[in-house]
Formats: structure tokens, sequence, C-alpha cells
């Protein structure tokens, strides 16, 4: 009697993920090296984060990884990715990190899990929950009890999923990273490293290598690293590799030199330069490090996309853009780079390289111009956005407060005096998180924007209706200012007079557009668009793929010639924000599998400020998808350390 495919599975399953006597991943002090199953090994790995690539492309980005001669790889567990909202945990679909942690099992990889509970990676909140915030007097990052709770839950719920993929255990995970660059927060809590230490050993045994990553300076390991955690460091490309190296030794006398975050690119912020790195200083300062016999990840070696509003920010605020490029390897778009086959050329002179031909760049297709038409602004179709009763209090609530943690909200007043002369609206603390678009009757007034610009000159008359629609723009993720809350987190004046009694609109702009209601609304006869095109507002649009053409639909680039700042959605999915007046990010990447070829593909925009529209409505605004991305905007920087490479406060 043949067993059935379940049984097989079951047993496959057993068979690879149960603790086996011949498998061990271990540090030998005495040689400064790893050892894996008993034998010298050294790693040469690469960042991918599978929170910033569709599930549909992980196969992809992967086999290339191993294809340029790579044995590991890295990633993060973004807590909020999973954790939602307290007690509602997501691992399906793209957020399936057991499917992710099997597939580089299959394909040959080893990976080193970074499991948080914070991972900056320039990531929303650094990873952590914004709900967090509820209470204001927690301390992050802290043995601070209230966040000490639910970092035991997360981890009661993460770390078993974990356990099973542990190399001992015939998986491919042969170390985890506890917390990140810890020695760069201010709080330097060993009572916290040591509560995590006793957690992940507790869940994951005492086999598993446990670590540490610190930037490369004494004082930095002096707070980050923990007895019993393995401390290791990162480091940017250029300068002397042996003395960079060498200051692992303060933490590590003895052990295998490792830099967990080898920087082949940086990250960028809006309004700022696009950061390039040249392939000439990562290959030569590569080559140097492990002709020295250290370990190194490459940070990143696929950067990915930050879809929707996963973006951070770093301080004094300023955001980073959709795109997180990072000048690595593999672009954006997961296309080998020159940099890939120069690093690729360095790994060889070190390791044999696997046999067969790299997977080639994925093919992209330029669809056109495609036309969008307005339908409302949002002051208009609030009561459609916001799917629960607007809540009313004396003063201004933030995003936490009112249960919603990312997006746009909607605050809503009236002038308690008459303004037609002009008078001043302002925040007089810095309140605004983290852009303002002011509406007194429907009629754009002007933008607060936080650091940039606190108060505006605003007219009406006395009974006007005031509308304040606030962009949270992603939180912080590295430094002292992570506690980081979203919305009016403080009053408003008009004038000399503090406003007050306000009704608060939370907006599910999101759910609203995956579920059709703004094509629905667009076929109702009596909703008509109004005129004015510099209040935020929706417009959509619909494609057809082409018939006729083999291997369609592939990926492309969304660009908005003439736009000011905005969101977009195609078929429901949040492709990100846009801001081409500010760069130095112009198009969104679309990948191919949110394209339907049998179905119409319906395209939302949100935008903001101010659409192309000619004369007004008189001539419809329109996208185009193009087949090149456009990422450096304003000029490249080029290996200018003065700005490449700097940690923020």
């Amino acid at each position: 009697m043949r067993p059935s495919v379940g049984l097989l599975v079951a047993i496959n399953f057993f068979y690879l993920y149960t603790p086996s006597s011949s498998r061990s991943f271990q540090i030998d002090y005495d040689n400064d090296s790893f050892l894996k199953d008993g034998k010298p090994f050294r790693y040469i790995s690469g960042s991918i984060h599978y929170s910033r690539v569709p599930r549909y492309y992980w196969k992809d980005r992967l086999m290339k990884m191993y294809m340029a001669g790579l044995n590991a790889i890295q990633t993060y567990v973004p807590w909020n990715f999973h954790e939602t909202a307290p007690g509602k945990y997501d691992f399906a679909g793209d957020r399936d990190l057991e499917a992710f942690i099997k597939l580089a099992n299959d394909i040959g990889l080893l990976v080193i899990l970074r499991a948080g509970p914070f991972i900056c990676a320039e990531w929303d909140m650094g990873g952590l929950p914004a709900w967090l915030l509820r209470k204001d007097s927690v301390v992050l990052r802290s043995s601070d009890p209230d966040y000490l709770n639910y970092v035991d839950k997360w981890m009661h719920v993460l770390l078993p999923k974990i356990r099973q993929f542990l190399y001992h255990n015939n998986g491919p995970i042969i170390a985890v990273q506890v917390e990140n660059e810890y020695g760069s927060y201010f709080a330097c809590d060993y009572d916290y490293l040591r509560h995590l230490s006793k957690l992940f050993r507790y869940f994951l045994g005492d086999e598993v290598i446990l670590f540490t990553t610190d930037g490369d300076g004494e004082a930095y390991l002096k707070c980050g690293s923990l007895q019993g955690l393995y401390a290791t460091i990162d480091f940017s490309p250029g300068g002397n590799m042996t003395t960079k190296l060498n200051i692992q030794r303060y933490a590590e006398p003895h052990g295998p030199l490792v830099n967990s975050e080898f920087y082949t690119g940086w990250l960028d912020h809006w309004g700022q330069k696009h950061s390039v790195v040249s392939k000439e200083i990562i290959a030569q300062s590569l080559d140097e490090m492990l002709a020295l016999g250290a370990n190194v990840n490459m940070y990143m070696f696929e950067g990915g996309t930050n879809f929707g509003y996963w973006n951070g920010a770093n301080s004094p605020y300023s955001p980073q853009p959709t795109s997180y490029d990072y000048d690595a390897p593999l672009s954006e778009a997961g296309d080998p780079t020159e940099k890939y086959f120069t690093i690729r050329q360095v790994i060889g002179k070190f390791n044999k390289l696997p046999i067969g031909p790299v997977l080639p760049a994925t093919p992209k297709f330029a669809y056109g111009t495609i036309g969008v038409k307005k339908l409302q602004s949002v002051v208009e179709l609030v009561s459609y956005l916001s799917f629960s009763a607007p809540v009313t209090s004396e003063y201004p609530l933030t995003f936490v407060e009112m249960d919603q943690y990312f997006g746009y909200m909607l605050y809503r007043n009236t002038l308690p005096v008459n303004c037609t002369q002009g008078m001043m609206l302002a925040s007089p603390l810095n309140g605004v998180h983290d852009r303002a678009y002011v509406m007194v009757n429907g009629v754009f007034q002007g933008i607060l924007e936080r650091n940039k610009r606190i108060w505006i000159h605003i007219t009406g008359q006395a009974g006007s209706q005031l509308d304040i629609l606030v962009e949270n723009m992603g939180r912080i993720n590295y430094g002292k200012d992570i506690h980081d809350p979203k919305g009016l987190v403080t009053n408003l004046t008009l004038g000399s007079q503090t406003l007050t009694n306000w009704t608060i609109y939370s907006l599910n702009i999101d759910e609203a557009i995956s579920n059709g209601l703004l094509n629905k609304l667009q076929k109702l006869p009596g909703l008509t668009a109004t005129t004015k095109v510099n209040v935020p507002s929706f417009y959509l649009g619909s494609f057809v793929i082409p018939s006729g053409i083999p291997d369609l639909p592939q990926d492309t680039y969304l660009k908005f010639s003439g736009w000011t700042k905005g969101q977009v959605w195609i078929n429901g999915f949040n492709l990100g924000r846009y801001w081409p007046v500010k760069g130095p990010q112009i198009t969104l990447y679309v990948p191919a599998h949110i394209l339907s070829n049998s179905a119409v593909n319906n395209i939302t925009v949100l935008e903001l400020e101010k659409a192309p529209c000619i004369g007004e409505l008189s001539m419809a605004c329109a996208v185009e998808f193009v087949d090149t991305p456009i990422l450096n905007a304003t000029n490249a920087l080029t290996n200018m350390h003065n700005y490449l490479f700097r940690k923020y406060s």
C-alpha cells in the first residue's frame, strides 16, 4: 500500500526539522573561527528583507543570491509586520516567515536571523508596533515592565516558530541576533539585554549561537554587548579593514571576525541626493576582509521596496522614500547590477562559485500613458472613508489614541472668529506629525509640516468649516526619538486662541480601495467632482494589459510627471508614496504579480497637493508606465563619506 501524499510530507518535514547529532554550528574560540559540523567555516552572506520583496519573487531573488556565491542570507523579522494589533498575528502570504526560511533552505542557503524585537532597518518605528505607544510613558527598548510584557508575548509566538529551523534541528538557521545596535541607544539597559538573552535561550536552547551587532566603536560595544551573546560589528567600505575588524576584539578577544553589516550602498531620504557607492571600493574592501578570514554579511544585497506605509525616518525628522534600492548588488526590482558581478568575481577568489548561469533581470514593460479622472476630495468622501463614527474631543487625539497606526486622519473644527483679513493658524510646539493639509470650507489654505513650517495664514468667516488632513509619513526608526506619535500631538492655535472641540475621523482608505468602494462611487450618477485641483483628492483610472504580446504582465514603473505628492494603489495594492517634486525617487516599482491580464486593472491616486490637470478639469490627468526606474532625480552622492554611512541621532 502506497503512503499518502500527506504522510510523505509529514515524514519529510520530520526528517528536515528534528534534532540531528551529526549537525552542529559552533564558535571555535581557540582558532578564531566558526565550526560547521566540526569543520572550520566562514559565511559570506547578503541581506534580503522578506517584508520588502513580494513572496512571488522570493525564489528569484534567493536564487540570484545563491548564484553570486553566497552561502548564507541574513534577514530581519519586523514585529509590527506580524502583530498588527495586540494579540493579532499575521504570518500569511507575503508575511509567511516560515515559507521564506524553508525556501532559503531548499535553495541551499544558510540563514542568519535577526529576530529583534527592535530591528531599525529604515522600517517604520524600527519594527516596533505603534500600538506600544498607547501608554505614553512606556520606555521602549528597556526593562520597562509595560514594554517587556508585550515583548514576552510576541517572543512566545515568534521563537517557537524559529526553533524548528535551527541548524542542529536540520534547518538552515546558523545564528540568531538579539536586538540590534543596542549600543547606539540611550537606555544602555543591561537588564533588558539579560532578559532577552534568557528569553531566547528558553525557547531556542543552548546550542544556537546568539549574537549582537553594533557599530565599529568601543562606545557602541560597551552598551550593546553582553556575556553569552557573541558580539559582532558593522561598518562601511573604505579605510583599513584590519583596523576596523579589530574593534570587535574589544568585546570578543577571541572568536571569528564578523562584519554583520558591510554596507554595499546606503539609504535615501526625500529631498536629498540618491546614495551611490562605487563597485570598486566595495570590491576592494570585501577582498581585504575575506583575505583576513572574516565572515561578512553584505547589507543590502537586495534592498526591495517600502510598499504601503512601511518606510521609516531619521531624526531630525527626515522620512525615507518608497524605494529601498540601497544601490545594492541586486536592484530594487531584483536585477543583477555591475556591482553584483564585481562582488561575484571577488567571492570566486575565495569560494567555488555555483555552476550555471546567473538568472537574468526580470523583463520590464512600458504600458504607456493612462488617463485618470478626479473622483472627489478626501473631505467630500470622508463619510465613505471613515468606517466608524467620528470621535469628538476637546483637544486633538493622536493616531494611536484613535486606534489607527498608519495613513491619514482628518481633524475637523469650525473657525471661532472671523479671519477674513487672514489669521495665523499655528502649532506652537511643533506638534504636527508629520504633514497637515489645511482647508477652510473646502478651499486650500496651506501646509503645516513637522520641523519645517509650524504656522500659516488662513482666511474665512466665523463658523466656517476647518478641515486638516494629517499624513503619517513614517515613524523614526533609529536613535532616541523612536517614541514617535502621529497626528496632531499638541494643540493648534488660531491667533492667540487654542482650538478646542474637535471632530476626528479615522480614515481606512486602504480598505475602501481594496473593497472597490471608490470605483463603485465613480459610477453613482449624483456624484460630481469639485473643480479644485489643489486639495487632497482621489483620481481613478484603468487599463488593460495588451493582448498578443507574450509573457505579459511584466514588471513596470509608474511615473508621475507633473504630480506633486501622494499615494497610489493598483488593484487595491498600496504601492507606496510618490513625491517627484522632492525626489530623488521619481518612479515607483510595480511588480508584475499585482497586474492582471484577464481583467481591467484599476489605478487609484491620492494626490495631496496639486494634480497636473490643465485648465482645472478641462483636461484629464495621466500617469505613465515606463520600463526604466528613475531613482536619482537629484545629483548622486558618490563616495562622499561626509554624507554616506552617517548614523543619525
